[in-house]
């Protein structure tokens, strides 16, 4: 199987070897590292290839690097049920920077376009309907990135009493907690809260 692989990263290298930084076979799994500006076109050609035919996109998601210069990854898995393959294309993207959209190559990517946009804020030029999916649309921040506090933010809740949507500050049920890890078997080296009465 590795070998298949190989050969299939070199004819992606040789046939659209200026939309592509490189290739890798690791883990049993061939690794497209793509240009952010071309991703389009790989896509096009690696659904559309005699030889690829990767025609289902099965995930599109977001990676956050906060210590990179270029801070996320926007990482697409596709699958050729003709050739049983799978394939994983990356693209590096900065904060201030868009990609563009693959709506048009592969429609799916539609909700999996907006929910990247949504957790990490990454923007996705041309898409036909980019704004949040999972996220309230006053949500401030991107819960997925790396930066994004746990507390301080506001809450939403339909409340059934004033039957309405209200906003409420988070509040943290149970209170913070330091866990020692010690072997349950051998037990802990002071009294644990609730076993004061044995």
């Amino acid at each position: 199987m590795t070998e298949e692989l190989k050969e299939l990263g070199e004819h992606i290298a040789a046939s659209i070897e200026n939309d592509i930084h490189g290739w890798r076979v690791e883990h049993g799994e061939l690794t497209v590292d793509a240009r952010a500006d071309r991703i389009a076109q790989v896509m096009l050609f690696l659904r559309d290839d005699a030889l690829t035919r990767f025609l289902v996109l099965i995930d599109l998601c977001g990676v956050d690097y906060p210590q990179r210069s270029k801070r996320f990854d926007v990482v697409y898995h596709l699958l050729s049920m003709h050739n049983n393959t799978r394939i994983r294309v990356k693209v590096q993207v900065g904060e201030d920077e868009t990609v563009p959209t693959i709506t048009s190559v592969h429609p799916c990517a539609d909700w999996f376009e907006r929910e990247t946009f949504d957790m990490y804020g990454i923007v996705f030029s041309g898409h036909p309907d980019l704004r949040r999916i999972l996220t309230d649309y006053n949500f401030d921040g991107y819960p997925l990135r790396k930066d994004f506090p746990l507390t301080g933010h506001v809450e939403v809740r339909y409340d059934d009493q004033q039957k309405r949507v209200v906003y409420e500050p988070v509040k943290l049920v149970q209170e913070y907690r330091n866990f020692d890890y010690l072997s349950p078997w051998e037990g802990a080296k002071y009294v644990l809260p609730g076993d004061e009465k044995s």
